[in-house]
């Protein structure tokens, strides 16, 4: 019985040797020294101090137990890797959007309105927008595939009555001259960044500058619960202004963010293996009931389809209203 549970653990602990090995490696070479002479030289030490202990001690598993310490070692450096708010940031994610809150009234500064001429040709437009928390409406989801349709960027954007809607986009911080990454998104290379938005913004430079095939879901989410998220989303706001976090593509990006922030208002909302696969996130809300569920997904799916009418709209001063003509909406909010 001894040997039984022994052997399970020991394939266990060399197989986390091995991954923790790939990974330490990977971190160093990426979140390392800029020069590649001296990145590559560190890389090949830190393998030499893992490969040591494997071919001099015995019994394997000690060596492996043995193996651990260098990466314990990279762990403890990586984690200490600070992130920063004073790079030199591309234009688009050049401010964090700050709100200040007056009995129900906020006032958010540095609210993104660019116009888009290309996706890198733009003028520049930063608005100061006060809304009134009583009036939110409700709430809705963005669901954006650039290429594989197993991942997708998710907007969430906030209704009022009286007010054009809000939307957040929670992206990476690029510096200039950078570009994103999915092997670097899984290591200290870029920032988080809160994009409180025009919907005509973010929406638009998607659809008809990036390329982009863009869902848009109504939630069937109560006015309260829609005001509570957005106070919940604002502090995040004002958090990451003046304490910055590290984006990561796997525990700490625009889908498990949501995620978290509701999981403060809603413990009990449980975790789902398409948050991570967020392509089929969708068919999650589906499955919950929290977006239309009176038609079968696939109609609900192809309706939900915005991508050519937001391109038509996209002149539109009522671009908001122009994109959600004749959307599946749940029966609450009809």
């Amino acid at each position: 019985m001894a040997l039984a549970l022994g052997r399970p653990l020991r394939v266990a602990v060399a197989t986390l040797t091995a991954l923790l090995t790939l990974w330490g490696a990977a971190a160093i070479w990426i979140d390392g020294p800029v020069r590649r002479p001296l990145a590559g030289l560190l890389v090949a030490a830190f393998l030499a101090a893992v490969a040591l202990p494997l071919a001099r001690v015995r019994p394997a598993f000690h060596a492996c137990l043995w193996a651990l310490v260098p990466c314990v070692a990279v762990g403890c450096w990586w984690s200490s890797i600070p992130p920063r708010n004073d790079r030199d940031w591309q234009p688009d994610v050049a401010r964090t959007p700050t709100a200040v809150r007056e009995g129900s009234v906020v006032t958010l500064r540095d609210v993104r309105n660019f116009d888009y001429r290309a996706e890198t040709d733009f003028k520049e437009r930063w608005d100061v927008r006060r809304y009134d928390l009583e009036h939110v409406a409700g709430l809705d989801l963005f669901v954006s595939f650039w290429g594989p349709t197993l991942y997708a960027h998710t907007i969430l954007s906030f209704d009022f009555e009286d007010a054009a809607p809000l939307a957040v986009s929670i992206e990476t911080r690029k510096e200039k001259g950078e570009s994103y990454s999915a092997l670097r998104g899984f290591f200290r290379q870029f920032e988080l960044v809160y994009v409180l938005a025009d919907e005509r913004d973010v929406v638009r430079l998607r659809t008809s500058f990036r390329g982009e095939r863009v869902f848009l879901y109504r939630l069937d989410t109560s006015r309260a619960g829609a005001r509570a998220l957005l106070e919940q989303y604002l502090s995040e706001a004002n958090a990451l202004a003046s304490q910055p976090v590290w984006y990561n593509a796997f525990t700490e990006n625009c889908t498990t963010a949501i995620w978290r922030n509701v999981r403060v208002l809603s413990p009990d909302n449980p975790f789902d293996w398409r948050l991570l696969a967020n392509g089929y996130v969708d068919r999650m809300l589906y499955e919950r009931g929290r977006i239309d569920t009176s038609l079968p997904f696939a109609e609900l799916r192809e309706r939900s389809d915005i991508t050519e009418r937001a391109k038509a709209c996209g002149s539109r001063e009522d671009f908001s209203r122009c994109i959600r003509e004749g959307l599946p909406t749940p029966a609450t909010r009809r």
